[in-house]
């Protein structure tokens, strides 16, 4: 059985309508069929990330990751042409 894949957006809604406390989690799951567990998960992240929120924390790691994806990106660039400039010189090729 293939597992489902939840969007950022549909994960906040249902995490969202978790932390109203309006209804129970089994409401909430049967609402949007998803397992309560999984609902309770979202509802916890949320809330441990809320900090992180206002302290600026989750922006400096985006600027990270964006950062680190940059150098990557340009790693592997450098690798692609070391391969090809072997591939040429070695005669091999794939």
């Amino acid at each position: 059985m293939q597992r489902k894949k939840f969007d950022a957006e549909f994960k906040a809604k249902v995490a969202l309508e978790a932390i109203k406390g309006q209804r129970s989690l089994t409401e909430i799951a049967s609402e949007f069929k998803v397992h309560p567990n999984q609902v309770g998960q979202w509802k916890k992240e949320v809330i441990d990330s809320l900090a992180g929120i206002f302290s600026g924390e989750i922006i400096h790691r985006t600027e990270e990751d964006e950062k680190l994806k940059e150098q990557l990106y340009s790693q592997i660039g450098q690798l692609k042409v070391e391969i090809d400039w072997l591939k040429k010189k070695t005669g091999i090729k794939y």
